[in-house]
């Protein structure tokens, strides 16, 4: 039977920077990496949210990215 192992877990977070000449939001993306692969939804929001705070720009999405090895 294969398994699942988790190599590694990575948060994508977008930021509004403005509008481009159509008056279309622009964004900004950050990859961090080195999360914790056990942090929990809530965990994760609550360090997304302390970044949003030092940065100037709104942070509008976050996204978890999560690798994992399929061994048989």
């Amino acid at each position: 039977m294969a398994q699942a192992l988790m190599i590694d877990t990575k948060l994508r977070l977008s930021f509004e920077i403005g509008v481009n000449e159509k008056g279309e939001p622009k964004y900004k993306s950050k990859t961090i990496g080195n999360v914790k692969k056990t942090a929990s939804a809530d965990q994760i929001f609550e360090a997304t949210q302390a970044i949003a705070s030092l940065c100037n720009d709104p942070l509008v999405t976050v996204v978890r990215n999560d690798s994992f090895d399929i061994v048989g």
